[in-house]
């Protein structure tokens, strides 16, 4: 039996800037973290005693004889890049899927993770990103972005650059009483509202691919080098990593009506005016979890003007993907023959 642990991420700064068809010509850069919340995926052998011979648990229950047939398209994709077959997946996480965390895309770094090891291979940090890519964008054939799978594999609290060349992490410097400042400052809040960002990342691909928004976009690359410099300052108040969070979150909201809605602008609203001193939604678009920089002595009332609201408490992590479970002996002839 394999279990994987692999972290969600929330992304402050860049989001866009990480799809290749703005990369690729202007180069992109995010600023992120990786937190305590986990997606788990359990992996074993699955012994010749029923009448199928895969087992599938995530949203669903899928059984069935032969890895074609499978219809979560990411276990399907993954199973026949690594070479696996007749095994038992369970999938279980922390917080809810289709709600801007990265889940996706944790999912699919852990699942290689635990593919891996039960192969007896080594998967460095590096290769389980370059692999959750390609199984997303390349095989699985869905658009988006490639910070995910690079925060979910890395872990930590990071500074991505991505280019022509590939893709650069590179950890963002700064005391550790200031990063625990930084995270009691951030306050994350559930909507309620869960979708599927695949057809916000769809419309925001082909949006990236006419430059129709490039003011927008290298704006936002700009407020990561400002955030980069604010945090590493500590001279600089700390405010002003909010107040960088309400102006990327109006330049994200100027790039397609389908990133907010009016009942995600009213709560918005609502945690501003009670001190929240920026925000944004995390994720594409549509729904999901809110995230406020708010100083602490207005985090009360923050929290009482979005009562409807579940609130979140998080703190930051360094680890990234892990195996916390291995066993060697659960191989049996999983191993699919060529």
């Amino acid at each position: 039996m394999i279990i994987s642990k692999t972290p969600l991420r929330m992304s402050f700064f860049g989001g866009g800037t990480d799809f290749p068809a703005f990369f690729q010509k202007h180069g992109g850069c995010v600023l992120s973290t990786t937190f305590d919340k986990y997606c788990y995926v359990n992996v074993r052998h699955l012994p010749p005693f029923f009448d199928y011979s895969t087992e599938l648990s995530y949203s669903q229950t899928e059984r069935v004889r032969d890895v074609d047939s499978i219809k979560h398209p990411a276990i399907r994709e993954a199973m026949k890049f690594v070479g696996l077959k007749d095994l038992r997946l369970t999938y279980e996480a922390d917080l809810p899927a289709r709600s801007g965390l990265g889940t996706s895309s944790a999912f699919a770094v852990g699942m290689l993770h635990a593919f891996y090891a039960m192969l007896g291979r080594y998967a460095d940090k590096r290769r389980l990103a370059d692999d959750a890519i390609h199984l997303e964008r390349t095989l699985c054939k869905e658009s988006g972005g490639i910070q995910d799978q690079i925060a979910a594999s890395f872990g930590g609290f990071n500074r991505l650059d991505f280019s022509n060349s590939g893709y650069r992490v590179r950890p963002v410097v700064l005391p550790p009483e200031r990063k625990r400042q930084l995270n009691r400052c951030l306050m994350l809040f559930f909507t309620g509202f869960s979708r599927f960002s695949s057809d916000i990342q769809q419309s925001v691909d082909q949006m990236l691919s006419t430059d129709a928004k490039l003011v927008q976009l290298l704006r936002t690359k700009e407020i990561v080098d400002e955030a980069e410099r604010l945090l590493s300052d500590e001279g600089e108040s700390l405010a002003g990593f909010g107040k960088l969070l309400h102006e990327a979150w109006r330049l994200k909201r100027s790039l397609t009506a389908s990133v907010s809605t009016p009942s995600i602008d009213d709560l918005y609203e609502k945690a501003m005016k009670a001190g929240a001193l920026g925000g944004k939604l995390l994720g594409a678009g549509g729904g999901g979890f809110l995230l406020f920089y708010v100083e602490e002595e207005f985090q009360a009332t923050v929290r009482q003007s979005l009562s409807e609201l579940l609130y979140v408490p998080f703190e930051f992590e360094e680890a990234g993907s892990q195996i916390i479970y291995y066993s060697s002996d659960v191989m049996g002839d999983s191993v699919a023959q060529p």
